[in-house]
């Protein structure tokens, strides 16, 4: 009954995941959660991870967190030049997408990591549009007068010619690729063209020590950047989808509205002036970003001295908007380049000069040299994408994965299509400053949509994201260009761009479309994430996910080609939690209940406080073998099939002003199956409704600790029923390899057979039989303060599916796949080797080495996993409305899921093979 040490502890918990939810410091807003180990030194245990990598280069902007992608096409040509490419100090603001995009691919197919679970609830969908479609007409007095103020004050924003915004354009590309300024002159001729050009000087001195400091600088930018009601917020999901549209979109006039068309009672006069605030706002922003590089990289490099006093007036000072928009810099100095060429007098009025995305044209210097039929030569200025080709080889990657019918082919004209739309006849339009329009008071050109009297319901944490699809639109021109600010917006134009270039598949699935729903096409279906059917789906034998999209063989009975919107409802649960009430924000909440050590001081740690948690043994036998098998995924339509609305209630948030597209209906769904009991040869039918938006979360991969024997004790009654020498003792159960569990966690395992046979039990009633399962030990108190958990054992007597295209594989599992996301092609044996350190079969830290052979192999194990028995699982829980983890045997233990599931705040966990 001795006491366990602190080295016992760490031992004993070594490869074990430890769930924190910690501030990153003043006006950043919610906290950040995270997984560490922070008992382990080895990368191979720190690396791992819950979700997928980013797997191509042409994808990168998804997220603003440093990330290193893993270009799965790059050739060697390629890879020569990223090692070319500068490495130098960069600004990066304390500001990123929530839910963060790189945890929003779990392991499991249709599955998020355990970071964008929590962060799903304080997500920037959530955040209301500061010139939404629905506010634009109340707000737009209040930006008409901010930016006159502006302009008109001696303190701030000079009236900058739309030609010194393109040069100054230029200079900052050059300036962003170039060496770090060295000289003390360059932060003095970076005044000069500040303060002489764009903004008005400061009124009093701000740093008597070197009032030419690029601190000065910063400050008087960031002041003018944080001004509101006067810039766009990319803050908000809907302007950082839009940012393409005001860019390329075109106004109609009289002609048939396409993909590119922005409707507007005044459009021509309103999307040019639009324009000119939108390049004046990233001239700013790039402004700013070019010195918090220089000042950045200075402090690297020795040469400059930021104080303390100065970072943290930036912090404040700098708000949410402020950090966007620097963001939104970084993005166009790496992807956009501004070009200038000088055209004569006939090609500056009829001809249309080359560029592939837009020509912003200079108008005349003055109306008198009009008035005199003066005509003077007007540089002609494009803004160009640098990495055209990378973006399509990006597109044919994501083709490829998602299986589009006939790839191969398609591939080709695919890319042939993105070329032409490279090379294709530029937008001419002419930026519109404020004194040359005649009324400041015309509306803007982002009408706004009317709204009824009724009550809204609680926000839903996704938006419903709507499209017209158009041939070379703005939705592609958005993609190619590689302008893409992070968050779910790139899954949107990938698949945007993917249908406005194929026209058979644009033809057969018409011009609306609704990119958080599905759509059948060439006899597959395809389902966004967002889409509870296509999370379902997801865990299927051969299904696919690529950047938020699955690719499934299920098809709805009866439905042929076309788009579809399936209607569902939030739990009441996660609608509670939303915002300020939501999980993430109890810090201490989180991390007390998913500690290693429950509720107990480190001081206090007996072994007789731990068990062995498992899920396939049974007091009263084994339960029987089942086969499941899907027969139909349908779709019924309510309400006459009403056209596609948001389960909120809500308008729709459209792309290209189309809220409510009118070819794509909404459907309620569901799945049938049959459930045979192999040994009686009884058959049943089960259909469970896909009704409530749940979410399923990828169970932290861990690594067994080798340790386990030091919990041999005599007062640990379920760790004396385990075989820890693995030789197979007589009388004790198999060896379960994985980390113990305290007494301070509830649980209970259920067969699924047993869950179906009491399916309209609630989730409570099966909570509260856990006093009487054979899994507790006969220590733990029965009033547990701790949240119970419910296991779902899926493991336990199923007849395997068989798999269509099997590869034959290695026993070495890639870093992506983490600890077993493959079906070996040998029988797992306990203690074989296999060149590791921990003499597990699947390798040091879960096997997250990979070769070159393993890395190719990589996605197709990961779609090899799956079955009807896992859908039906997830479709079980989508009927009930309960939020749960996947935890995949081999990849991670029990323990660790379910001290997680603590830390999420859920109940549910579904245990595969």
């Amino acid at each position: 009954m001795a006491t366990l040490t602190e080295s016992d502890i760490e031992k004993l918990f070594s490869g074990a995941p430890q769930y924190f939810a910690r501030s990153e410091g003043h006006y950043t807003g919610a906290p950040h959660p995270s997984v560490a180990f922070p008992w382990d030194e080895k990368l191979e245990i720190r690396d791992l991870t819950d979700h997928t990598q980013v797997e191509d280069k042409a994808w990168g902007s998804i997220t603003a967190w440093p990330h290193i992608t893993r270009d799965v096409n790059s050739d060697r040509s390629a890879a020569q030049r990223a090692s070319e490419e500068r490495h130098r100090a960069h600004f990066y603001p304390r500001c990123r997408e929530r839910p963060n995009m790189l945890s929003m691919f779990g392991l499991e197919k249709g599955s998020v990591g355990y970071q964008a679970a929590l962060e799903l609830a304080v997500g920037d969908a959530l955040q209301e549009e500061q010139w939404g479609f629905e506010s634009v007409a109340a707000r737009l007095p209040a930006v008409v007068e901010q930016r006159q103020r502006m302009l008109t004050s001696k303190d701030g924003l000079r009236h900058v010619d739309e030609t010194i915004i393109m040069e100054q354009l230029i200079k900052n590309g050059q300036r962003y690729n170039g060496k770090h300024p060295r000289e003390r002159r360059a932060s003095n001729l970076l005044y000069n063209e500040l303060f002489l050009h764009i903004l008005h000087p400061p009124t009093k001195v701000l740093d008597h020590n070197d009032p030419y400091s690029l601190s000065v600088q910063i400050m008087a930018l960031v002041k003018v950047l944080a001004a509101p009601n006067m810039w766009i917020d990319f803050s908000h999901v809907e302007w950082r989808i839009r940012l393409g549209q005001l860019l390329w979109g075109a106004p109609v006039e009289g002609g048939a509205e396409d993909g590119s068309s922005i409707k507007s009672e005044d459009s021509t006069d309103a999307i040019h002036e639009e324009r000119y605030w939108l390049f004046l706002q990233i001239l700013l922003a790039c402004e700013l970003l070019v010195r918090l590089d220089a000042i950045t990289e200075g402090e690297e490099l020795g040469m400059e001295s930021i104080r303390p006093a100065e970072i943290r007036r930036f912090e404040k000072d700098a708000n949410k908007s402020v950090k966007w928009s620097l963001i939104m810099a970084r993005v166009w100095l790496e992807n956009i380049e501004v070009v200038r060429t000088e055209a004569t007098e006939q090609t500056s009025t009829e001809e249309k000069p080359s560029g592939w995305i837009a020509t912003l044209k200079r108008m005349s210097l003055s109306r008198d040299h009009s008035s005199h039929g003066h005509r003077e030569r007007s540089p002609v200025y494009a803004i160009k994408g640098k990495h055209i080709q990378r973006q399509v080889r990006g597109l044919a990657h994501f083709a490829r994965r998602l299986r589009w019918p006939d790839s191969d082919f398609y591939v080709s004209k695919i890319s042939d299509n993105c070329r032409a739309l490279a090379e294709g006849i530029p937008l001419t339009t002419p930026l519109t400053s404020p004194n040359t329009r005649p009324d400041s008071r015309r509306s803007s050109y982002l009408s706004a949509q009317k709204t009824d009297d009724k009550p809204r319901r609680t926000r839903s944490r996704r938006k419903q994201v709507s499209a017209a699809l158009h041939p070379a639109g703005w939705l592609s021109k958005s993609y190619v260009s590689g302008l893409l600010l992070p968050g779910e917006g790139l899954c949107h134009f990938l698949m945007a761009t993917l249908l406005e270039n194929d026209p058979e598949a644009l033809s057969a699935l018409g011009t609306a479309a609704n990119l958080c729903g599905g759509f059948v096409y060439a006899g597959k279906s395809f389902w966004s994430t967002a889409c509870i059917v296509g999370r379902v789906l997801a865990a299927g034998s051969g299904a696919v996910e690529c950047m938020g999209w699955i690719s499934s063989d299920i098809i709805p009975q009866g439905l042929g080609n076309g788009w579809v919107n399936v209607e569902v409802d939030e739990t009441p649960e996660d609608a509670r939690q939303v915002d300020k009430k939501a999980r993430l924000w109890g810090k201490l909440a989180i991390e007390k209940e998913s500690r290693v050590l429950g509720d107990v001081d480190h001081a206090s740690v007996f072994p007789a406080d731990f068990i062995i948690p498992f899920e396939n043994i049974y007091r009263d036998g084994p339960p029987p073998t089942l086969a499941i098998e899907l027969k139909a995924l349908a779709l019924w339509a309510p309400a006459d099939s009403a056209p596609a609305t948001p389960a909120d209630g809500s308008q729709a948030t459209p792309l290209p002003n189309v809220g409510r597209p009118p070819g794509v209906r909404t459907y309620a769904a569901s799945v049938t199956f049959t459930v045979t009991d192999i040994d009686s040869g009884e058959a049943k039918e089960h259909t469970y409704a896909l009704e409530r938006d749940i979410n399923f979360v990828t169970a932290h991969p861990c690594v067994p600790s080798q340790h386990v024997k030091i919990m041999k004790s005599p007062s640990s009654p379920t760790i004396q029923q385990v075989d820890l020498s693995g030789n197979g003792v007589p009388g004790k159960t198999a060896s379960i390899f994985g980390h113990p569990l305290h007494k301070y966690y509830s649980y209970i395992a259920l067969h699924l057979s047993e869950l179906l046979a009491k399916q309209d039990a609630s989730l409570e009633s099966h909570l509260d039989s856990y006093s009487s399962s054979p899994h507790r030990p006969s220590l733990t108190p029965v009033a547990s303060k701790a949240a119970k958990v419910l296991v779902i054992d899926c493991i336990t007597g199923f007849q395997p599916q068989p798999q269509e295209h099997e590869i034959p594989l290695s026993p070495v599992i890639s870093r992506s796949d983490s600890y077993a996301s493959a079906t070996l092609s040998a029988p797992f044996t306990p203690g074989l080797g296999n060149g590791t350190e921990n003499g597990y079969g699947w390798g040091a830290g879960g096997g997250i080495f990979e070769s070159a052979s393993t890395k190719m192999h990589s996605e197709s194990r990961r779609r090899q996993f799956g079955s009807d028995m896992e859908i039906l699982a997830r479709a079980f829980c989508a009927e009930k409305g309960w939020n749960a983890l996947i935890s995949r045997r081999r990849r991670g233990c029990l323990a660790c899921a379910i001290r997680e599931a603590g830390a999420l705040g859920w109940k549910v966990i579904i245990r595969v093979d």
